[in-house]
């Protein structure tokens, strides 16, 4: 994450752009390839990414209408994100959730 900047500068990895063969082909050998159909992928990811205290509302209804977002939340959980909303859920609402299971 630049200092300028709260995204940080992978929030969105696309695995074309990291030269990865039928990245979108082949599912099951790409962890990733969900990413393709995020909506957030085509939205601005400052709502995903709001300061301390702002509000989470606009990413989560974004989230919503995701037909990916299971397969970000699992990412979220296992990838031990900390940061913005994955699948829905804020950091805090991830922790919740990890204690819970």
């Amino acid at each position: 994450m630049d200092s300028n900047n709260r995204v940080p500068n992978d929030w969105f990895i696309d695995p074309l752009l990291l030269g990865v063969a039928k990245a979108y082909s082949d599912p099951e050998n790409n962890p990733l390839a969900w990413q393709a159909d995020a909506v957030c992928a085509q939205t601005d990811p400052e709502a995903f990414f709001p300061e301390k205290g702002g509000s989470t509302r606009d990413a989560k209804r974004i989230c919503q209408g995701c037909d990916v977002k299971q397969q970000c939340l699992e990412y979220a959980l296992a990838n031990d994100e900390r940061f913005g909303i994955w699948g829905g859920l804020s950091e805090r609402e991830r922790r919740k959730l990890k204690k819970r299971a």
